[in-house]
């Protein structure tokens, strides 16, 4: 049964205001998922080479624990580059929130995050103030954190098949992580990217282009080689809401000329708060890399290293992609020639790259059209 909102009487802004105020306020998924009326479960993942990544399972209402979830389809959220798992709930109404949906849908929703976000800063062995802790990139994305994450799940879930939702570069980790690992291949059922990318023609701003295309010691130089925007964290927290806002909006205008024209001021207020997470900065040198080389490639320990493409022909599951015709990091031509034929792609007219999930619309453009592709598995 597919679960379809309905906008009922004026009581509706309030409710999208007081919604808006608690994600703004919220700390943690605990904060996130109360706001919204729902419980969850943490579940911790170790992976091969020992990072320990935190995964998040949304619950029903009716459900006291997770048994009353076994026997739902399982759908696996992945968020994008310096975020994590709050992206998806970042969000001012119940009907414009993906997980929350699909949750009432009948599926039963988890959430991942990647190594060095705030929910995954743990390591078997190593400190996360060391630099070998941050000495990793979307190689170890594919390699550990996605198969790992989806092995845990479906051993601990019983399913056989997972349905794997990724954004940004979440789509990037699944396409990498298909493309060299038969067994995920066996263990998903379709992937679907939001606004996906795979390897970007560059940035409009030709400062950061250069900055981030150049020698990787010209970003380690200025970044270090630790994390990236460990300190949004503290701006946030101790900035005015007016500023930030203010700061976000400027920022994704010079680098990227996005507008942000389909966030509603309620909802720049409640998700801005949550926009930045760090990660490493190898990850930013890597995908230097892949615009530099015009490929979806490897990480090269050397500039004169040999580029290594990922195989991403070898993906053997259906792949659907909702994209925005105003997204700068999706060049569709290259995605395509890529990917297997099995590939469907629904364009979003006048849709920016975050709009996918905060655009004021994404109610009816976007998550009826998730919610038809999964009900039709």
């Amino acid at each position: 049964m597919i679960f379809r909102w309905s906008a009922t009487s004026p009581s509706v802004a309030n409710s999208e205001l007081e919604l808006a105020q608690k994600i703004r306020r919220a700390k943690n998924m605990h904060a996130f998922c109360s706001a919204f009326g729902y419980s969850h479960e943490e579940h911790k993942v170790t992976t091969d080479d020992g990072y320990i990544l935190t995964l998040y399972r949304l619950l029903p209402r009716d459900a006291s624990d997770s048994c009353t979830a076994k026997g739902r389809p399982v759908v696996y959220f992945q968020h994008g580059l310096l975020t994590n798992s709050e992206l998806f709930m970042s969000v001012t109404a119940p009907e414009k929130c993906l997980p929350i949906v699909l949750l009432e849908d009948g599926y039963d929703v988890w959430l991942g995050n990647n190594r060095g976000n705030k929910y995954s800063r743990e390591h078997t062995t190593k400190s996360c103030d060391s630099t070998d802790f941050w000495d990793y990139s979307i190689d170890d994305f594919v390699r550990y954190d996605i198969p790992n994450s989806i092995s845990f799940i479906i051993e601990h879930t019983g399913v056989s098949k997972i349905s794997y939702v990724g954004f940004s570069q979440g789509s990037a980790q699944g396409f990498g992580a298909l493309s060299v690992n038969p067994i995920l291949n066996e263990q998903l059922d379709i992937l679907i990217g939001l606004a996906p990318i795979m390897r970007p023609a560059g940035y409009p701003s030709p400062i950061l282009d250069s900055l981030v295309k150049k020698n990787p010691n010209i970003v380690y130089n200025f970044f270090g080689r630790k994390a990236m925007c460990s300190w949004v964290a503290f701006l946030q927290a101790n900035l005015p809401l007016s500023l930030v806002t203010h700061i976000v909006d400027i920022g994704m205008k010079l680098l990227l000329a996005y507008n942000n024209h389909n966030f509603s001021h309620l909802q720049k207020r409640a998700s801005y708060s949550h926009i930045y997470c760090s990660c490493s900065v190898k990850t930013i040198v890597h995908w230097g890399q892949i615009m530099r080389n015009t490929v979806f490639s490897k990480f090269q320990d050397h500039p004169s290293a040999e580029v290594v493409r990922y195989p991403t022909e070898n993906i053997k599951v259906p792949v659907v992609l909702l994209h925005g015709d105003q997204d700068c990091l999706f060049v569709k031509d290259v995605v395509l020639e890529h990917l297997p034929a099995d590939v469907t792609c629904h364009v979003l007219e006048n849709y920016e790259h975050l709009d996918v999930l905060w655009g004021e619309k994404v109610h009816i453009d976007v998550i009826p059209v998730v919610q038809d592709i999964l009900n039709s598995r």
